[in-house]
């Protein structure tokens, strides 16, 4: 699909590549507020949730040397009709793999595909605080538009949630 520098592929995600991606997202549910999930996940859910969400939307993965070292994806920000233009985006990076470019590459990509399927807005959830994901989502062009305080609480402590949203034209309503 894309390459970047640093021998980084981007491509969307296959059935293959959900052992990768368990492994790199239970790492951020036992050791960050990065998700809110507090119990780790089987392959099974997340193989679940990968075809769930990229049957629909947008699910990509960053490849370094055949090796999955992160993964981006949109989806459905709301159910009801009227949000069909707005989705959520979430990205994890592998432990090691931050600071090299991968995750500007591979969110920008998302960004790109997202625009390109229509998508008019795009909202960025982030824990607080977080300077690498808050400086990441706003080098993308990111805004923010408001915090949510206290609204989950792990590992004993109460976290607030920031939202940031990039607004593409798309489609007219």
């Amino acid at each position: 699909m894309k390459s970047s520098g640093n021998m980084l592929t981007i491509r969307e995600v296959k059935q293959s590549d959900v052992s990768a991606i368990t492994n790199i997202y239970n790492f951020y549910i036992e050791t960050s507020p990065s998700t809110f999930e507090e119990s780790i996940l089987p392959e099974a859910e997340i193989a679940k949730r990968v075809k769930a969400v990229s049957e629909k939307y947008v699910w990509l993965v960053g490849v370094v040397e055949d090796e999955v070292i992160g993964y981006a994806y949109a989806s459905q920000w709301k159910s009801r009709s009227a949000y069909r233009f707005t989705v959520e985006t979430s990205i994890y990076l592998k432990q090691g793999a931050e600071g090299n470019g991968y995750g500007k590459a591979l969110y920008g990509e998302l960004l790109h595909q997202t625009e390109k399927m229509g998508y008019k807005c795009l909202i960025g959830g982030i824990s607080l605080p977080n300077a690498s994901s808050i400086k990441l989502h706003e080098s993308l062009g990111f805004v923010k538009i408001g915090d949510f305080k206290k609204v989950g609480i792990k590992f004993g402590k109460w976290i607030d949630v920031g939202y940031w949203e990039l607004r593409f034209e798309g489609p007219k309503g």
